[in-house]
């Protein structure tokens, strides 16, 4: 495969066929769009050998001659012809469908190339231009996306994810189209993969064209893809193996075809390794075709475009107006068709349909969301499920309203709540996506009052303490003191803390019968806020004796911040107390009992004038129960079994004389007005750590990575980001 290739002999062998037209396409000289050499090419049945350093040479001599030669334009409008051949005959033999895989598989294979080593700004003259003297059939220019000549060289993208996603969302899936339906999905993450260039802030500069084509078609189409995402990720299909042996390419067997060599051994300079050529047993039961469709899903509805703006805008945040891309000019970013795709999303059992609704926000989109729930109960372990869970949560308000009424939403909350007891062997944004789950759930007062009625035989996953008969709500109490008590020595991220406190806090009022371990935790909790509360004290005064004030300390206002921000976390805990004695101390005597356990924590904050009116209450309940105490006559010791059934029987007397009311916490999660800044970088994290899409290290600026460790660069998940996590929710701490 080299510079020039050689013309083939009469008596050529298929492999000789193979190395000229190959060999062609990357060379010097360009074929027009009508030439004979373009079916050949995609009818080539690619099961010949190349050593590695051969595939690398012809991705490299391909950049090369591609500014004239045009040939990834060229290919790609191919492509188009052929899946629209495809779909205008829909259930022919699989001829048809094999040229467009063969077509779409060396446009992925070179598109790849092409984005990786080229600068994002000659994207779209590699990809989307053709000469101005170039030969055009008569008919290329009629129909839907080119009605004119004028637009030509700007609609190749448009006409390439035009029929990729009309294939995807109208092409049902079957034996003979999966294989298909399975490269156009990797051919997307390829073409998408231009966000990789850019950096964490959307910019008006930024040059993503395949997305932005996509974001460009209509919503009825948008519908049909969001839900044939979806479906996939259900149904999880399997690419029969009779396909993918008549498919070389895509066989682990001993004779690798052209380009499966690029997949397999030569990943690791150039080209995308799909997820049937990576051997991993870890990954033996996932499923790549409902993978790889959730992974597109996800990029698409956390895409935003950022354009410059003819009016002036009032509501952008001093971040994002200092950032480089969108400084001295206003910019907005402009609705994402798939985002509202995943809103319009409802349950198929569900008959009523509003006619009116459907006509302003676009089509529904009808889902099983029983089987959906079930998918990301069953894949929950995986990150992007997680992320899925999110955006429906967050975006849906039928599937939240569907997941509140589940009568096994238990089996769920076990499942998040087991991963957090994992938190060490988790990323912080996982960790992080999962506490704003169960922040969603708190929300809802159904919720919080049903996990105290169901008791658990026992959690064998809980090691540091036997739970037996616990119920679910104890156990998420202790699972979230738990997180908290993990940031403080880990992460140590603020955001984490306001996010289990917020939970915490929701679940008050409605605590029923927490059990004996659940509340000496919740006590140690504001003893573990206060520890670090004390010490700040100390090196803040420390820090001020030691320097003067006049000269000004950045460190000083620092801690001075962070103290305030403890300071703020302390009276949370003590309103969760305060909620309990005040709503339903006589159903919590675990509660009563640790408080009176444990009084010696709270006498330093007793005068402290954030604390005073909340601590008065707790002082006002140890006073009724001391006394009482001590006017009981006792034989013997006090054990733990007659203090307990001391406060159970008092607390039939109890009236609640002289306790303050306070409004009930209540907190809600609310989405950044720019999440893009976090979103965006971690779906494609997850996509590089999930998918084995191996991109040049070096041409990344979408998120830090680290130069040194490899040239190319398989993401591997990492507790990074943090900046990141605080964009993705906003808590009041004063409510």
């Amino acid at each position: 495969m080299g510079a020039v290739p050689s013309t083939p002999r009469h008596t050529s062998t298929t492999s000789e066929t193979a190395e000229y037209l190959i060999g062609t396409f990357v060379g010097e000289k360009s074929f027009p769009l009508a030439s004979d050499f373009w079916q050949k090419l995609i009818e080539l049945p690619l099961t010949l050998r190349y050593a590695p350093h051969h595939v690398r040479q012809a991705c490299q001599l391909f950049g090369q001659n591609n500014g004239h030669t045009r040939h990834l334009a060229k290919i790609l409008i191919h492509l188009s012809w052929c899946l629209q051949e495809a779909i205008r005959t829909s259930g022919a033999p699989s001829p048809v469908y094999m040229k467009a895989v063969n077509a779409v598989y060396i446009s992925s294979v070179f598109l790849k190339y092409i984005i990786e080593n080229l600068q994002s700004e000659n994207i779209e003259e590699s990809c989307f231009s053709l000469h101005e003297n170039e030969p055009v059939p008569k008919d290329f220019v009629t129909g839907k996306i080119f009605d004119s000549s004028s637009l030509f060289i700007k609609s190749i993208e448009n006409l390439v994810m035009h029929n990729v996603l009309t294939f995807l969302g109208s092409i049902d899936l079957s034996p003979s189209t999966s294989l298909l339906h399975q490269e156009l999905l990797n051919f997307m993450l390829v073409a998408m993969s231009t966000q990789l260039l850019s950096g964490p802030s959307p910019g008006p500069k930024d040059v993503n064209p395949f997305i932005d084509a996509a974001m460009s078609q209509e919503s009825l189409l948008v519908s049909l893809v969001v839900r044939r995402l979806l479906l996939n990720y259900i149904m999880r299909p399997h690419v029969p193996s009779s396909s993918a042996a008549s498919y070389s390419i895509f066989s682990d067997e001993s004779q690798p075809g052209v380009l499966q060599r690029v997949g397999s051994a030569a990943a690791n300079f150039v080209l995308l390794p799909f997820n049937y050529l990576v051997s991993s047993n870890s990954e033996g039961s996932r499923n790549q075709l409902a993978d790889c469709s959730l992974h597109v899903l996800l990029i698409l509805i956390h895409y935003h475009k950022c354009v410059v703006s003819d009016e002036p805008i009032t509501d952008r945040s001093d971040d994002s107006a200092t950032s480089d891309s969108v400084s001295k000019v206003n910019t907005r970013f402009t609705v994402n068709p798939y985002s509202k795709g995943l809103e319009n999303a409802r349950d198929i059992e569900f008959d009523r349909v509003d006619v009116e609704e459907n006509a302003q926000n676009g089509p529904v989109v009808r889902l099983p969301f029983a089987s959906l729930f079930d998918t990301l109960g069953m894949c929950l372990a995986d990150e992007t499920a997680i992320l899925l869970l999110y955006s429906l949560m967050q975006g849906n308000s039928d599937f939240l309203e569907y997941v509140l009424v589940r009568t096994d939403l238990d089996t769920l909350l076990m499942l998040i709540l087991e991963t957090l007891y994992n938190a060490s062997s988790r990323t912080s944004n996982q960790i992080y996506m999962l506490l704003i789950i169960l922040l969603i759930l708190s929300q809802d007062s159904s919720v919080n009052a049903s996990i105290h009625k169901m008791i658990l035989p026992g959690v064998p996953w809980y090691k540091e303490h036997l739970l037996h008969q616990t119920s679910l709500g104890s156990l998420m109490v202790i699972i979230l003191i738990r997180t908290v008590q993990y940031n403080l020595s880990k992460l140590r991220d603020v955001y984490l803390h306001t996010t289990c406190l917020a939970t915490l806090a929701n679940m008050a009022s409605h605590v029923h019968r927490l059990s004996a371990y659940a509340s000496q935790r919740l006590v140690s909790l504001f003893y573990m806020l206060s520890r670090k509360y004390n010490k700040l004290v100390e090196l803040r005064d420390d820090k001020l004796q030691t320097k003067a004030i006049s000269t000004g300390d950045s460190l000083v206002e620092d801690m001075s911040a962070e103290l305030q921000i403890y300071t703020d976390f302390l009276r949370i805990v003590l309103e969760i107390l305060n909620a309990i004695l005040t709503y339903s101390l006589p159903r919590n005597p675990e509660v009563v009992y640790a408080i009176m356990h444990r009084q010696e924590v709270f006498q330093p904050f007793k005068n402290h004038p954030r604390f005073t009116e909340l601590l008065e209450n707790i002082y006002n309940v140890l006073d009724f129960f001391d006394s009482r105490m001590d006017a009981q006559r006792l034989n013997g010791e006090w054990s733990v079994e007659k203090v307990l059934l001391f406060i159970i029987n008092n607390c039939r007397s109890w009236r609640g004389e002289g306790m303050k009311m306070f409004t009930q916490l209540h907190f809600s999660y609310e989405q950044e007005s720019h999440p893009e800044e976090f979103f965006i970088p971690y779906v494609w994290q997850l996509v590089l750590s999930r998918c084995g899409f191996g991109f040049n290290a070096s041409a990344i600026n979408l998120f830090p990575v680290d130069l040194h460790a490899n040239k190319q660069i398989y993401y591997e998940e990492s507790n990074t980001n943090q900046n990141g996590e605080k964009n993705e929710q906003r808590d009041q701490l004063d409510p």
